[in-house]
């Protein structure tokens, strides 16, 4: 090669990909990242899917019996298991994307050592476990809204789609940065089972946002800091979607938070800004993953 056709070559930084747009070239090789990790994860395990409808049953029973029964929530909320229900699912499918994108370069420290191929795999591969563990808990919860008496307008299922592609970006954005930070300092993952226990209490799951309405809603600012989290939208979203179209649910208890067009627009900027910077401090921390693994 001529000292000419050299200076013609398009050179860039050693271990950098295009980021996120370069995915979906590598279709194949995420395909074989995801079944890896299935594997792995159910190695020498007798129930092994079963979990994914094991786990999440027992949690609800636990939560509905704390809140349902011995705080009387399911006096307070219509169709309190179903309400309960639709917020844990989408809650769950937050924490497990979190948890499986801030580990998922560490996972695969053999892999980035050896080869080339853009690190957004990892984590991307590790959000598709996440929906096949998630697919299962809302089949189920569909089957019991359909026996609650589940009627949903064109408006709810948009929501449901809405709720899933809310919380999936918010958590990726998210995901890329903890997965970054957990190759430099392995506290990440302990930071993250710290924010799951935190998420689960502070969005609508167990009880309805009127309540955090009449503790915050005297402070424009924290109710817009708090209607604009994509979590807290996302869930509700999913209240919309699944429980809020059940049978004997008023109107009055189902209403949606004002301007809530507008408070969803701003949590999909919030999510999008996540997505966005968790793409620049991955591709920042990117170089140093083969040396620090």
């Amino acid at each position: 090669m001529t000292s000419s056709s050299l200076e013609s070559v398009k050179l860039r930084h050693p271990g950098h990909s295009k980021g996120l747009i370069e995915v979906p070239r590598w279709w194949f090789l995420l395909r074989l990242l995801v079944r890896k990790e299935l594997r792995v994860r159910y190695r020498g395990s007798v129930l092994g899917m079963v979990w994914t409808y094991v786990k999440p049953a027992v949690q609800l029973t636990v939560y509905y019996l704390a809140m349902g029964k011995f705080m009387n929530f399911n006096e307070r909320v219509d169709n309190y298991v179903f309400y309960l229900f639709s917020g844990m699912v989408i809650v769950n499918l937050f924490n497990e994307i979190l948890r499986n994108t801030t580990g998922s370069i560490v996972w695969n420290g053999a892999l980035v050592g050896k080869i080339y191929l853009p690190r957004e795999l990892f984590p991307v591969s590790s959000v598709w476990v996440a929906f096949i563990h998630f697919l299962p808990q809302v089949a189920v919860l569909f089957l019991f809204v359909l026996v609650q008496g589940w009627h949903p307008g064109l408006s709810n299922i948009v929501n449901l789609f809405a709720g899933v592609l809310l919380v999936t970006i918010a958590s990726l954005g998210l995901g890329l940065m903890f997965a970054a930070w957990n190759v430099m300092f392995r506290d990440a993952e302990n930071l993250v089972e710290l924010i799951g226990m935190v998420v689960m209490w502070l969005t609508p799951v167990f009880y309805p946002w009127t309540m955090v309405h009449t503790v915050i809603g005297g402070h424009p600012w924290l109710w817009a800091l708090y209607e604009s989290n994509p979590l807290v939208l996302g869930t509700e979203l999913f209240h919309s979607a699944f429980w809020a179209p059940t049978s004997g649910v008023s109107a009055e208890m189902s209403a949606l938070p004002a301007h809530f067009t507008a408070w969803t627009a701003a949590s999909f900027a919030t999510a999008v800004a996540l997505l966005l910077l968790g793409q620049l401090v991955f591709r920042h921390h990117e170089a140093k993953f083969a040396q620090e693994l």
